[in-house]
């Protein structure tokens, strides 16, 4: 969230059907929170996980090209990796 001492400045008009409405005050009840804190916290989240999501990020063209050839190359057999991935796992067992 943002800085606590940020002043709220700005209003968003919501609707919402009955039951939303109920829900959504029934989880601000259980997190010991106003509606419009509960509200306002769970969009921040949810928009941070989308635009998380979102990010791209810039390499130089020689790291790049690095990558893709590393991509390319023909895969080598790793012994011990091969007897670890056919082991069952600890669930399994």
């Amino acid at each position: 969230m943002p800085v606590a001492d940020d002043a709220k400045r700005s209003r968003f008009n919501l609707r919402a059907t009955t039951v939303q409405r109920t829900i959504i005050e029934r989880g601000a009840r259980v997190q010991g929170q106003n509606v419009t804190d509960f509200v306002l916290s769970s969009a921040y989240e949810k928009a941070e996980q989308v635009l998380a999501d979102q990010r791209s990020f810039v390499i130089p063209r020689a790291k790049w090209d690095a990558f893709v050839a590393a991509l390319d190359r023909p895969t080598t057999r790793k012994a011990r990796l091969a007897r670890l991935m056919s082991a069952p796992s600890i669930l399994e067992r």
